[in-house]
């Protein structure tokens, strides 16, 4: 990570290679891992066939998986069909525990590895939301330089019907009433689609959209940071988009700019943040550190028994951009996951009730994925490795963060407001919290009605085979 302390590491084994980052709701690491040790002979490298790509796979988990006593002691690789099928399959009581929501998973290496460097991704450019009650899908976010925001589609817009092109044109109502919204998914799936949309406080328009490759800002320049004035006290504002390399440089600015104006309360905006780069959510860390010291502990990461000489402590490591926050509003959803929660976790032993969420419950993810590299087929695996803990050896949280946050207030996702908005719902609340003035608290059946859809509340569209720039940015397509 160039000029800081936390760096992504590789190391090379026998027929891997081991690289300690985050992935779908991500968490990584920093710090190198020798492979090997699990008394297994290395998969032949010669070969990506089906089965030696399995057999691989397996040979992985075995040595690796963080609940090896959930892994079964023999599973024929022959009925599944594809690699990700037999993952799942071998995973599956892990899942049911919900200690493993399809964490761990086959991917590319050069997808991720530009994903992960410059944020490089292929898509319309646009961050969606599905109400399925109500059966309608709203633009929660679009990105910059991307075919959806040059056709004027933004935060905002209802999309009202989606074709292949404007004579197929099929009305959102009626996919969702037949098919759910994994219709909207399918129906999404294609390089160029035909919509009909309504901009907020606009008219009806029809645009014909092509996927493009685009880089993705981890932190917009339209919303990203900036100072809020209430009521004459300055409040920062960060909205990170993922946890990417390309954020520390924008992470830094923005924290500069807040030290030097003596903001000393917050809101940490990753209402769509499904995580990255544990280094970043480290650089985080420490950037809300200037009152910390080098020996005061942020957090733990510890990997199964047998790979205990792997398990590391991190500790505060203050910037020369930190600020010394008295109160931090984070504002999370369901799509708030792993390395976004680790940064809330973090805090929660230091400012006690003075560290809220704001909004909705988080996804609940306090593992991380290591990558192990099988360069001659461009398979990445990504297996649950090690759980993180905050300096009070608080973790688990595997049903969400709400009930472990000193404080929490409810919130909507108003996409009828830009992000950075004062007046949007999730930021004027956070606000209000910041300022003392009283919040509805998170409750256990608001928790329920999030997780289940029930009440019309929005929630991020997801693929049930997402791509990498899916699962660190929750609603891409």
């Amino acid at each position: 990570m160039r000029t800081y302390p936390f760096r992504l590491q590789r190391f090379t084994a026998a027929v891997a290679t081991l690289t300690m980052l985050s992935a779908c709701g991500g968490g990584g690491s920093s710090g190198s891992i020798s492979s090997g040790g699990g008394g297994s002979p290395p998969a032949p490298t010669g070969t990506c066939s089906l089965a030696s790509r399995q057999a691989w796979v397996a040979q992985q988990l075995n040595e690796w998986y963080l609940f090896p006593e959930t892994l079964p002691t023999s599973l024929s690789a022959t009925p599944y069909a594809t690699v990700q099928d037999y993952i799942d399959a071998l995973t599956a009581t892990a899942r049911a525990q919900s200690k493993d929501r399809y964490f761990t998973y086959i991917t590319s290496i050069a997808e991720e590895n530009a994903y992960y460097n410059s944020g490089s991704n292929a898509g319309f450019g646009v961050r969606l939301s599905v109400d399925s009650v109500a059966r309608r899908l709203f633009i929660a976010e679009s990105f910059e330089g991307t075919p959806a925001l040059t056709a004027g589609i933004d935060r905002g817009t209802e999309i009202l019907a989606i074709g292949t092109s404007t004579a197929t044109l099929r009305n959102v109502s009626d996919i969702i009433a037949s098919e759910g919204s994994a219709g909207i998914t399918n129906a999404l799936n294609g390089d160029t689609r035909a919509f009909r949309f309504r901009p907020l406080g606009g008219s009806e328009q029809t645009a014909t959209i092509t996927r493009a490759t685009y880089t993705l800002t981890p932190v917009s320049a339209r919303y990203g940071a900036k100072i809020i004035d209430d009521g004459g006290k300055k409040v920062g504002y960060i909205n990170l988009r993922t946890f990417i390399n390309t954020a520390e440089t924008p992470l830094r600015t923005a924290f500069a700019d807040f030290r030097a104006q003596g903001v000393s309360e917050v809101i940490i905006d990753l209402r769509y943040n499904g995580g990255g780069l544990v280094s970043i959510a480290t650089l985080i860390n420490n950037l809300l550190a200037r009152d910390k010291t080098s020996g005061q502990v942020a957090n733990y990461t510890t990997f199964r028994a047998s790979k205990a000489a792997n398990n590391e402590t991190t500790f505060f490591s203050p910037q020369a951009q930190s600020i010394a926050p008295t109160r931090i509003a984070f504002i999370g959803t369901g799509g708030s996951a792993s390395a976004s929660e680790l940064v809330m976790n973090t805090f929660i032993p230091h400012l006690g009730n003075r560290a809220a969420l704001i909004g909705t419950n988080t996804y609940g993810k306090p593992v991380g994925q290591i990558a192990v590299d099988r360069t001659a087929c461009d398979d990445r695996l990504r297996v649950v490795a090690f759980a993180t803990e905050n300096s009070a050896r608080q973790g688990a949280y595997y049903t969400g963060l709400a009930s472990f946050m000193g404080a929490t207030c409810q919130a909507a996702d108003d996409v009828t407001r830009p992000l950075g908005d004062p007046q949007e719902a999730s930021i004027k609340t956070a606000l209000d919290f910041l300022a003392g003035r009283s919040c509805t608290p998170i409750t256990a059946s608001s928790m329920e009605s999030a997780r289940t859809g029930k009440g019309g509340a929005l929630e991020l569209l997801s693929p049930l085979r997402p791509t990498t720039a899916q699962r660190e940015v929750p609603g891409s397509f």
